[in-house]
C-alpha cells in the first residue's frame, strides 16, 4: 500500500510556542518541526548536530518567515543545554506552551553481547534526555501559569519484546511510565502530558542502525506492509499538541498498523 496525500495544516496551533528537541533532520522531529509551522506555530527547535540545526532553522525560515522559527543546539544528555534551550524560548517568545521530547538513541545489541557504554548511552538519551527536558518544561509552564502540553516520543518497542532491543525497549518503557507519572503531577497546574509510541517510521537514521534484513521483517509485519511516514507521526503528535485532546492526559498513543 503506497502512502497517503500528505495533509496540509489546518492552523490548530496559531499562536503558541512550541519547543521541539532532535528536530533537525528528515525524521519524526523534522516532520514535527514543519508540521507546527503549517499549524501556525512558533517553533523553537534544538539538535544536538550544530550544523545541520542551523541549516533547518535557515530552510524553514526561509518558507514561513524568520519570525516564526528559532534554534539552538542542544544534548539532552548536558543539563545546561537543556536549561539554555527552555531559557531561550522564554526569553525569545516570552515563555512555551507546547514541548515536543523527541530525542532518543537506538541500536542493536544481544544483551550478552551489549556493553554498559551502549546500554548506558541509549538510556541517557531516550529516558534521562526526555526526563531532563520534561522538568525543565514543567518547571517553567509551572512558573508561567498559563497551562500547557507536553508529548513525548515512545514506540511501540516499550511494549513488545524485540531481540537485540533491550535497552532501547526499556529506555522507552520508561518514557511511558514518566509520561503517567509527570501527567498525574502536572495536572494540577492545567498542564497535560501524553505520549506517541510509533511502530515503525522511516527516516536516514534508522537505516543506519537498523539491518535491512530487520527492516524488511517489521515492514511486512504491518498490516499496510509499509512503514510509516514521519508526517504521519507528526500528525498524530498535532493532535496531542492542540485542543482536539484537551481531556487527555497520561496516555500513551500506539500510531501502528501492526498489533502482534
Amino acid at each position: 500500500m503506497s502512502a497517503p496525500q500528505y495533509i496540509p495544516g489546518h492552523r490548530l496551533l496559531t499562536g503558541r510556542t512550541a519547543v521541539i528537541t532532535a528536530a533537525a533532520g528528515a525524521g519524526i522531529g523534522g516532520a514535527t518541526a514543519r508540521k507546527f509551522l503549517e499549524e501556525g506555530a512558533r517553533i523553537v527547535i534544538g539538535d544536538a548536530h550544530a550544523r545541520r540545526l542551523k541549516e533547518t532553522e535557515q530552510a524553514l525560515a526561509e518558507e514561513f518567515g524568520a519570525a516564526s522559527v528559532t534554534s539552538l543546539p542542544c544534548d539532552v544528555t548536558d543539563e545546561t543545554q537543556v536549561q539554555a534551550l527552555f531559557t531561550h524560548a522564554e526569553q525569545a517568545h516570552g515563555g512555551l506552551d507546547i514541548v515536543v521530547n523527541n530525542a532518543g538513541l537506538g541500536g542493536t545489541a544481544e544483551l550478552t553481547e551489549m556493553t554498559d557504554a551502549q546500554w548506558s548511552k541509549v538510556l541517557d538519551v531516550t529516558l534521562t534526555g526526555t526526563f531532563r527536558c520534561t522538568r525543565a518544561a514543567l518547571r517553567s509552564l509551572r512558573s508561567a501559569g498559563r497551562g500547557g502540553v507536553l508529548v513525548n516520543n515512545a514506540s511501540v518497542v516499550g511494549w513488545r519484546a524485540q531481540a537485540g532491543q533491550a535497552h532501547y525497549a526499556a529506555a522507552k518503557a520508561g518514557v511511558m511510565a514518566l509520561t503517567r507519572c509527570a501527567a498525574v503531577e502536572a495536572a494540577a497546574y492545567g498542564v497535560r502530558v501524553n505520549a506517541v509510541a510509533p511502530s515503525l517510521a522511516m527516516h536516514p537514521h534508522l537505516v543506519k542502525v537498523t539491518s535491512a534484513e530487520l527492516l524488511d521483517e517489521l515492514t511486512r509485519k504491518e498490516a499496510f506492509g509499509r512503514y510509516a511516514e514521519p508526517w504521519e507521526i507528526a500528525n498524530v503528535i498535532v493532535f496531542l499538541a492542540s485542543g482536539y485532546s484537551s481531556y487527555m492526559t497520561g496516555e500513551v498513543v500506539s500510531v501502528s498498523s501492526r498489533h502482534a
